[in-house]
């Protein structure tokens, strides 16, 4: 190959990773949604998202104004009843899918984000980079997700910023191990090597050919990842840990405690709220490890 031949354009010239194309086209929204579980998942998932979105037209109240009376059973006014000083539960279960969802979300593009780049530098590079990377990637692993969460929350004060910081810093090891795996297995293989050999630089390298091998893996890690977040974030909210200035499923079921008998409501809306997210997430990802599988 002519010398003058520029970087980028070498790279182009780089053979495709086998099966690249073909993994595109399987992982899509018609793909995961062929599989009943992927179907449920994502009827879910989406059922959710569009009450996050239409929650300021849906809702038919102020989510922290009292709208009626305390304690009062679901009904025409009130679908899903109000609590114990009379707010809105139905107002406050849309608007709270919206911050628990955002919560999810964020945590999980901040787990695959550090998750992906470490084990892709681990896996590609070896030798002392990957001692010194898996070294620290196991001591977050060790790290009691909810009792440091619990822990911040106590000594900085309650805030979502804090929570998606904490869960985010520790949720991301798991993924760093999967896609250190995935590396190492395709680090030798010749469409990776004739990308090195035609002048790829490692970031390209990176992005280019080893990522698209890694990303199946990843969102059905990640999937599973958001649901444990939501579970997180609502244990937080129950136990009394969550930001009371903003509204979360959490901080619902939370109020409901010790309500129970004059108010069974108060738990059973929310509480199927965190579990249609939970189940959405999860089937969805047991649709794209299927996928997976078949590769």
């Amino acid at each position: 190959m002519p010398l003058w031949i520029r970087e980028s354009e070498s790279a182009e010239l780089a053979p495709a990773a086998p099966g690249m194309v073909a993994a595109s086209q399987r992982f899509t929204l018609a793909a995961i949604a062929g599989r009943k579980a992927g179907l449920i998942g994502l009827t879910l998932i989406s059922l959710l998202l569009a009450a996050a979105v239409l929650a300021p037209l849906i809702a038919t109240a102020d989510p922290f104004a009292i709208s009626g009376p305390s304690l009062s059973g679901p009904s025409w006014n009130h679908p899903m009843g109000t609590d114990a000083i009379g707010r809105d539960l139905f107002s406050g279960v849309l608007h709270g899918t919206r911050m628990s969802l955002l919560i999810a979300a964020t945590v999980g593009l901040l787990a695959a984000s550090c998750g992906v780049g470490v084990g892709m530098i681990s896996g590609y590079y070896g030798g002392l980079v990957d001692d010194v990377l898996m070294r620290i990637t196991e001591v977050f692993q060790v790290l009691p997700r909810f009792f440091l969460a619990a822990v911040a929350i106590a000594l900085f004060g309650p805030g979502v910023d804090r929570l998606i910081i904490v869960l985010g810093l520790t949720s991301w090891p798991v993924l760093a191990r999967v896609v250190r795996a995935e590396i190492l297995a395709t680090r030798q293989l010749d469409f990776v090597l004739s990308s090195e050999a035609l002048g790829a630089s490692p970031l390209r390298v990176f992005w280019r050919v080893l990522l698209p091998q890694v990303l199946p893996g990843v969102l059905v890690l990640l999937g599973l990842l958001m649901g444990q977040v939501l579970l997180v974030e609502a244990s937080l909210g129950f136990v009394g840990l969550g930001d009371p200035n903003v509204v979360t499923w959490g901080m619902l079921a939370g109020q409901a405690q010790g309500l129970l008998r004059a108010g069974w409501w108060l738990a059973l809306f929310p509480g199927m709220a965190i579990t249609a997210a939970v189940l959405g997430l999860n089937l969805t990802a047991d649709a794209l490890s299927s996928l997976v599988q078949r590769r």
